[in-house]
């Protein structure tokens, strides 16, 4: 088994479409989009957010497996800060240590560019919950009845890193 992790390009803008739907299909209360809102999406949106955000993908043995996006906020007082976003890694790579390896990517992409590593993550996903506290992720807070499911509500914990070094 050979596992890359590498940034996705406008060229992969198909494999991310691909995997981007399913985990919308997969764990429809885990993101903020749905997959009503992105399956009629053209390719050209696809690729148009693979430019605007630094997504990497996992590949085992040339096949895409997982996702993890860096995006900087742009305000400019909010420059210095970025959000892991719209991280998925498919079940049958998820005993392989994919998700630490993309986060951990992710962490070190973010060093370069901005001094916090923001993210949140839905309060029942114990798993995801145990990874990004690994990676050093910790909560300073959580936002109640965050999203809203077929009439249900969903809390995220919010998560932060801070990946220059300091930690405050």
């Amino acid at each position: 088994m050979t596992l890359e992790i590498r940034l996705l390009t406008s060229a992969d803008a198909a494999l991310y479409r691909a995997i981007r739907l399913e985990a919308l299909a997969a764990h429809p209360e885990a993101f903020a989009s749905t997959l009503a809102r992105e399956q009629d999406k053209p390719l050209a949106w696809f690729e148009e957010r693979l430019t605007t955000s630094d997504v990497f993908g996992a590949f085992i043995d040339g096949e895409i497996v997982g996702v993890a996006g860096f995006r900087r906020q742009d305000g400019p007082q909010t420059m210095h800060k970025a959000d892991l976003w719209g991280m998925y890694v498919r079940h049958q790579a998820g005993r392989a240590g994919v998700g630490r390896r993309l986060v951990d990517r992710v962490i070190v992409h973010a060093a370069k560019h901005v001094e916090k590593l923001q993210l949140s993550v839905m309060s029942k996903n114990e798993a995801a919950l145990r990874l990004y506290t690994a990676a050093g992720f910790v909560e300073y807070g959580r936002e109640v009845k965050a999203l809203k499911q077929n009439g249900r509500y969903f809390d995220e914990v919010l998560m932060e890193l801070f990946v220059d070094g300091s930690d405050k």
